[in-house]
Formats: structure tokens, C-alpha cells, sequence
């Protein structure tokens, strides 16, 4: 396993060295440091790159998880509860950031009838039955979806939802920042809206920053994760393709690794 492991990513840095060495040698995070793409309920590919994390000798290193958790995939209840009790046991190695499915299921929680409601079209239905809350019908009336929220904010273990609700927006090192979508490239680390950190931003994919800081990003699924200009790209679509993806950040270093649902169970 360790040594497929590091096969691998030999193969990936080779890959994309040629393409990356210029952005990659002005990389200077204070720490070394992972980062883990969306993960949305695939509980399993979470375990795989945490083996294959472990597996690399890497351990005490802070690992960043971007966001959504939760929707999509089956297993959003045991993603979730392993994230907590891992920045619950570790806070000040493991890094949660907020996602965008995060903020619309606190939203349903909060008016479920109103701005909320729409969470039930983008995979909200999966997270509620992961926590054993059943729903016969997608379109719900106001006393529906607010019974709804009430099952499911007394089915979130204790403490999940203050958590939840504390998620950070961004967790910088050096000259390279974490978000869950984007920032605009026309404002600092510091002076980014909320609603662009979590949704993105129309000039984010296709205008470089020119500041000498990096952003690293999940949200939008790539085939490959990928170093593209100041951009650090690790959304590889897990609930859709099965590939789960992660970074190493270094000084001067950009490493990439991936687990597959095709994998041997570790």
C-alpha cells in the first residue's frame, strides 16, 4: 500500500512538473501542510486518504478538509461525525473549512420554509437519511419542512451544530490560502465576501492572481487536481467518479494524490 502509494505520486509530480515548477517554487507556507478535497458522504474514500496520508510518514502535519462534507453521497452522517471527533481530539491539526452544502443545510435548519428550502434539491435528501430522517415527498409545506428541521438538528449529535456553525471560511499558511469555492482576484485574503468563498466568483477560474499568493479551492470538479497558475484545483467529483483527492503543500512543493472506490479496502 505505502509503496503504491508513493509510486503514485512520483508518477503525478513527474506529470505535472514541467507545467508547475515556475508557480510551484514560489509556493512558502509557514508549514507544511495537507488538504483534502469535497468529500460529500463518501465515507470510505475519507478513510482511504487518511491511510494514505498516514502511510506517507506525514504525521502531525495540519490537514485541511475544503468543505461540503455532506449531500451528494450516501454517507454524510459518518463524514461528518468523523470530522468532528477528529478536530474534536486534534484541533489544531485538523481543519475543517465551511462548504457551500454546509451553509445550506444550517440554513434549512434555520428557516426551512424559506431561503433553506432549496437544500432539498441539491442533495439535502441524502444527508437527512443518513441521520435516519425520512422525507415520502420532495416538495414539502411550511409545517412539513419545519419538522423536518426540527428531526434533524435533534438528530445531529451533541455539539455538531455549534460546530457547524463555527466553520471557518479560510485557513491561510504563508502565501497560500484555503477556501472552499474561490476568491476574487481583485481583493487581499483578507477582503473576500463570504459568498464568493463559498460559491465562487466569475473572474476566479480564468484570472490569475498577480499578488504572489495562491489560492487552493475544491467546489469545482477537475478530472485531475492540479496547480494552474495560482490556483491549487482538488475537487476530482468524489461522489461522482469515485476519486478522492488531496495535496501536500511544501516550501517550493506541490504534491498531488488521489484514492479510488476501486482501491483494495485499507
Amino acid at each position: 500500500m505505502i509503496q503504491r502509494l508513493r509510486s503514485r505520486i512520483a508518477r503525478w509530480s513527474t506529470r505535472n512538473r514541467a507545467g508547475t515548477a515556475n508557480a510551484a517554487a514560489r509556493l512558502a507556507p509557514e508549514v507544511p501542510f495537507f488538504a483534502v478535497g469535497d468529500i460529500h458522504g463518501c465515507p470510505d474514500l475519507l478513510h482511504r486518504i487518511i491511510r494514505a496520508k498516514d502511510a506517507l510518514a506525514m504525521g502531525g502535519e495540519p490537514v485541511v478538509f475544503c468543505g461540503d462534507y455532506i449531500d451528494r453521497g450516501a454517507g454524510s452522517a459518518k463524514v461528518l461525525t468523523r470530522l468532528f471527533d477528529a478536530q474534536q481530539t486534534q484541533p489544531d491539526q485538523v481543519i475543517c473549512l465551511m462548504g457551500n452544502h454546509e451553509r445550506m443545510m444550517l440554513d434549512f435548519i434555520d428557516d426551512p420554509a424559506g431561503r433553506g428550502a432549496g437544500w432539498l434539491r441539491f442533495g439535502g435528501l441524502d444527508t437527512l437519511a443518513s441521520f435516519g430522517v425520512s422525507l415520502r415527498q420532495q416538495q414539502t409545506d411550511a409545517e412539513v419542512a419545519v419538522a423536518i428541521a426540527n428531526a434533524l438538528e435533534a438528530a445531529l449529535p451533541e455539539g455538531m451544530l455549534a460546530w457547524l456553525r463555527g466553520l471557518p471560511l479560510r485557513w491561510s499558511s504563508g502565501n497560500v490560502h484555503c477556501v472552499h469555492a474561490a476568491m476574487s482576484p481583485r481583493r487581499t485574503a483578507q477582503d473576500q465576501r463570504e459568498a464568493v468563498l463559498l460559491w465562487g466568483h466569475p473572474d476566479f477560474l480564468k484570472t490569475a492572481r498577480d499578488d504572489g499568493q495562491f489560492v487552493l479551492h475544491g467546489h469545482t470538479i477537475v478530472s485531475q487536481a492540479q496547480l494552474s497558475g495560482s490556483r491549487i484545483s482538488i475537487d476530482t467529483g468524489a461522489y461522482r467518479t469515485g476519486c478522492l483527492s488531496a495535496v501536500r503543500i511544501a516550501s517550493g512543493h506541490c504534491r498531488f494524490f488521489s484514492v479510488s472506490a476501486n482501491d483494495k479496502a485499507v
